[in-house]
């Protein structure tokens, strides 16, 4: 299991969410998802720790990544200070600046820890949401949170570095990303 990412400003207590641009979900069915390792319905909820890989709009390609206790200094440096960055492409700015965005609070007690992916919750089980938050300014969230956002013309030079590094990463949606170059 990856290590978590470090703390941000602002972070709160634990809970778990699910981060939706629809603003009017009741329940929360188990599901097969579309890039699922298994057969097994599940509802998804991350926790709060890693709600920020989230601060996006849904189908926006984004890579996170942090340092770990075994990241090297020169991997480290594509950090340039914050303890975390999360990294989009130009393209998706004024999507980010617009989207409507909500984190949907839910019940902890029918989730366990997903297996291989540390921060991600699983529950076999339909779940009632306890509420919903507006998030309102994704970019000002990022501002006060203390984690860099980067806004780059292509994930691809970037994403392969971090990939190949010793640090602690995550990217989500990368298949919305522009294609590489050739």
């Amino acid at each position: 299991m990856r290590e978590p990412a470090p703390p941000y400003v602002g972070e709160g207590p634990h809970a778990l969410w699910h981060v939706s641009e629809n603003p009017s979900i009741e329940l929360f069915e188990p599901h097969i998802s579309a890039t699922a390792q298994s057969d097994a319905p599940w509802v998804w909820a991350v926790d709060t720790r890693h709600l920020p890989f989230f601060w996006f709009p849904r189908e926006c390609p984004r890579g996170t990544f942090w340092t770990a206790r075994t990241t090297v200094g020169v991997d480290a440096a594509l950090l340039r200070g914050p303890p975390r960055v999360h990294v989009i492409e130009a393209g998706w700015l004024d999507r980010v600046r617009e989207s409507r965005v909500v984190a949907y609070r839910l019940p902890g007690e029918s989730f366990v820890p997903h297996p291989e992916v540390g921060g991600y919750w699983l529950s076999a089980e339909p779940v009632v949401p306890l509420g919903v938050v507006e998030l309102g300014d994704l970019l000002g969230l990022h501002a006060g949170s203390g984690i860099e956002l980067r806004i780059v013309p292509s994930l691809w030079p970037l994403w392969d570095r971090v990939v190949g590094s010793t640090l602690e990463y995550s990217g989500i949606r990368l298949h919305n990303a522009r294609p590489r170059e050739r």
